[in-house]
C-alpha cells in the first residue's frame, strides 16, 4: 500500500518543481502599495504591468468611497449563508437586473467566485447524455468544469472553426444515439495571447448545427463593444450567445462574477449549480460596490476611451519597434521572443532590477519550447511616460538576449550590470 504523499513529496508537478528557484520573484511575488500602473516590488517602485484593472476602478475615488461605505454599514460578513437559505437580498436581485440588462438578456444569475461558477456552472448545464464541444486552449475554470462533465467531450483546435465543425459533426452523430443535446464553448478572448474567440463564425455555424453556445468573456467585459458588454457586442452577436459569462476580476476590480441567460435557463442554475448552493453568497460590500462599478462602466465611456488610448500607444510603439506581439485584438499584449526557460528568468530578472519594470512571464509548457513570452496588461491608469519606458527597457532587454548575455550571467550578477 502506497501513502499518497509519499508521492506529493517526490513529485511537486510541473510548477512546483521550480518552486525553489522561482518562489517569491517569479512566482507568488508581493505587489506592495495601492492598486496602480506603479507599484512596490522587494521595496522599490516598478511599473506594473500584470494587474488586470483595465479601467482603473480600483483606486478610483467613486470606487473607494462607495466600497468604504457598504463596509461600515454591513461589514464583510453580510449576509449570512448561501443565497438560497439566508444569503439573499434586494441588492443581490439589483445587481443581477443591471447585469442582465447591460447584456441585453432575460436575466442574470450573481455568483460568489467567478472560477467556482464556470466550473459548476457547466457541470449544472449538462447530463451524461450531452456533449461538450469546447476550445483547446481555454481557461482553466472552463477545462475543470468540463472535466467534471460524466458525458463525451470533444476538443477543438484552437480558435480553428473547421475543427469545431468537425467536432460537432461527431457529436451530431452521438447525440442521436444518447438522445442529449451539444453544449459549444468558448471564451470571448482568450486570456493568455489576447485573441478573441471566433463568436461570429461560431453562432454562424448555428444554422447548420444545433447546438446551445456558452462564452466566458472576463477579459471582454466591460472592454469590448460600443456599451462595454463584451466581445459578443464586439462582434455584433450578442443574440446569438446562449449563456453568456464574465468574472468581476478584471474590470470591475472586484470578486464574483455572473451568467446571463434567457430566464429559464438562470432560474434552472439557481436551483441546480452547487457551488452557489451550498456556499456562502457574495458579501454586501463586494455587491455594493460590483453596483457602483456597473454604473461607471454604464454612464462613463471615458473610462474604455482611455484605456484603448493606452493600450493603441503601447501596442503600435512595440510593433514600430519591430516586436512580435502576436495576433492580439484585445487589451492583453503579449510580447514574443526566442529563448529559454533559464534565459527567460535571467532577462525578467533584469526587468525587474535594472529598468524597474514588472510584467509577467509565460513559458513552457505553456507555449512551445524556446519561446519567452512577456505578458502586459494595459490599463487607463497607465501614462504615456509608463509606455516609454516600457519599450525602452524591452529593446535593451532584447539585444541582450541576442547577445547571448542571460546565458552566462547569474540572477544576483545581473542587478545593476548593465
Amino acid at each position: 500500500m502506497k501513502d499518497i504523499f509519499d508521492r506529493i513529496k517526490k513529485d511537486k508537478g510541473p510548477l512546483g518543481n521550480w518552486a525553489k528557484q522561482a518562489e517569491g520573484y517569479f512566482v507568488f511575488p508581493k505587489l506592495e502599495g495601492q492598486i496602480s500602473s506603479e507599484m512596490r516590488f522587494k521595496g522599490e517602485k516598478v511599473i506594473t504591468w500584470s494587474i488586470n484593472d483595465y479601467l482603473g476602478l480600483a483606486n478610483h475615488p467613486e470606487v473607494r468611497k462607495a466600497d468604504n461605505e457598504a463596509v461600515a454599514e454591513y461589514g464583510l460578513a453580510y449576509p449570512m449563508g448561501a443565497r438560497m437559505m439566508s444569503g439573499h437580498t434586494m441588492f443581490h436581485e439589483e445587481l443581477e437586473q443591471n447585469l442582465a440588462r447591460f447584456e441585453q438578456k432575460e436575466a442574470a444569475y450573481l455568483l460568489n467566485f467567478g472560477y467556482q461558477g464556470m466550473v459548476s456552472g457547466i457541470e449544472a448545464l449538462v447530463t451524461r447524455n450531452d456533449v461538450i464541444v469546447y476550445d483547446a486552449e481555454s481557461h482553466a475554470c472552463i477545462i475543470d468544469g468540463v472535466r467534471l462533465h460524466q458525458g463525451k467531450r470533444f476538443a477543438y483546435k484552437h480558435n480553428d472553426v473547421d475543427s469545431l465543425e468537425v467536432n460537432l459533426q461527431r457529436a451530431t452523430k452521438l447525440i442521436d444515439e444518447t438522445g442529449g443535446g451539444i453544449l459549444v464553448v468558448s471564451e470571448g478572448v482568450f486570456g493568455m495571447r489576447g485573441v478573441q474567440g471566433k463568436l461570429k463564425e461560431i453562432v454562424r455555424l448555428k444554422k447548420k448545427y444545433k447546438f446551445r453556445f456558452l462564452i466566458d468573456d472576463a477579459h471582454g467585459f466591460g472592454v469590448l463593444g460600443k456599451n462595454g458588454a463584451g466581445a459578443s457586442e464586439e462582434q455584433g452577436v450578442m443574440e446569438g450567445i446562449d449563456i453568456y459569462f464574465a468574472a468581476f476580476a478584471k474590470s470591475m476590480a472586484g470578486i464574483g462574477g455572473f451568467f446571463a441567460a434567457d430566464a429559464d435557463i438562470i432560474n434552472f442554475m439557481k436551483y441546480n449549480m452547487r457551488s452557489q448552493m451550498f456556499a456562502k453568497s457574495l458579501p454586501m460590500a463586494m455587491v455594493k460596490g460590483a453596483l457602483k462599478r456597473l454604473e461607471m462602466i454604464s454612464t462613463m465611456p471615458e473610462l474604455k476611451s482611455k484605456l484603448w488610448k493606452q493600450t493603441l500607444k503601447l501596442q503600435n510603439g512595440l510593433k514600430e519597434e519591430g516586436f512580435d506581439i502576436g495576433n492580439t485584438n484585445s487589451c492583453i499584449t503579449p510580447v514574443f521572443l526566442q529563448g529559454s526557460i533559464p534565459e527567460a528568468m535571467h532577462l525578467v530578472y533584469d526587468l525587474r532590477e535594472n529598468y524597474r519594470i514588472f510584467c509577467s512571464i509565460v513559458v513552457y509548457p505553456v507555449i512551445p519550447k524556446d519561446l519567452i513570452m512577456l505578458r502586459l496588461i494595459p490599463t487607463a491608469a497607465h501614462k504615456d511616460d509608463d509606455i516609454e519606458k516600457t519599450i525602452d527597457a524591452f529593446s535593451t532587454i532584447r539585444e541582450n538576449l541576442e547577445l547571448g548575455l542571460y546565458r552566462t550571467k547569474k540572477l544576483s550578477s545581473l542587478k545593476n550590470s548593465y
